[in-house]
């Protein structure tokens, strides 16, 4: 991702960890796979007796408080916050996975791929998760510049349907008023318009934010 703002980016949560990013990934692939099998398979039964053990496993070594653990009154028995402003397709497989390749304060684009676990319509990327991505992104460009905030409107145009498991791209313009930050963005194949979006969000210094207020891993650094 190329970043050409004069300092780096605020973090708005802590970094997850190497393997969460690695199980995002291979969740991903594996929502896919299940949803195209036709018939029962051996390897699923397996999963379904294992799943239970590996639950009982992760809900022990969790916090004991779920709320995430955020500002001046974060406790250790709180939950880590993971950063929402950036990547978050990289470790969580519900949200879109997406490539920058430049951001700046007025300009932003990159690339995106839907795999099946996004499907709407045959074939095509549902339009809820269009909507998500494209708060993803718009709030991305945000974060990592000089002005971000809480999106206050998000309007789609479905111009064309989008499709699944294609190589696509999407560019963002941006425009800062003095409470204000005016996005506009759209996801292409090739040079078509297949969907866009206009984005109104809050325009207020970055670390003001309460992600930014988040709390050290306990024992460690962020």
């Amino acid at each position: 991702m190329s970043d050409d703002s004069a300092t780096p980016p605020a973090r708005f949560g802590a970094a997850p960890l190497e393997e969460t990013r690695q199980a995002a990934a291979a969740l991903r692939r594996l929502t896919g796979l299940l949803l195209s099998q036709e018939h029962s398979h051996p390897v699923v039964q397996e999963m379904l007796a294992r799943l239970p053990e590996w639950e009982r496993a992760l809900t022990a070594a969790g916090p004991p408080d779920p709320t995430p653990r955020i500002g001046t009154n974060a406790t250790p028995d709180q939950r880590i916050y993971l950063d929402h402003a950036f990547d978050v397709g990289d470790y969580n497989p519900c949200f879109p996975e997406y490539r920058f390749e430049h951001i700046d304060p007025h300009h932003a684009y990159g690339r995106v791929h839907f795999p099946l676990a996004y499907e709407g319509p045959p074939g095509l990327v549902h339009g809820g998760f269009l909507a998500l991505f494209f708060d993803c992104v718009v709030q991305q460009q945000n974060c990592a510049t000089d002005r971000a905030g809480k999106t206050r409107t998000l309007t789609l145009t479905y111009r064309r349907p989008t499709p699944l498991l294609t190589d696509l791209r999407f560019d963002v313009k941006r425009t800062v008023g003095q409470r204000d930050i005016e996005s506009t963005a759209r996801l292409l194949l090739d040079d078509v318009v297949h969907c866009s979006a206009t984005v109104s969000a809050v325009a207020a210094t970055p670390t003001a934010l309460p992600g930014a207020q988040h709390a050290a891993r306990n024992g460690n650094a962020t």
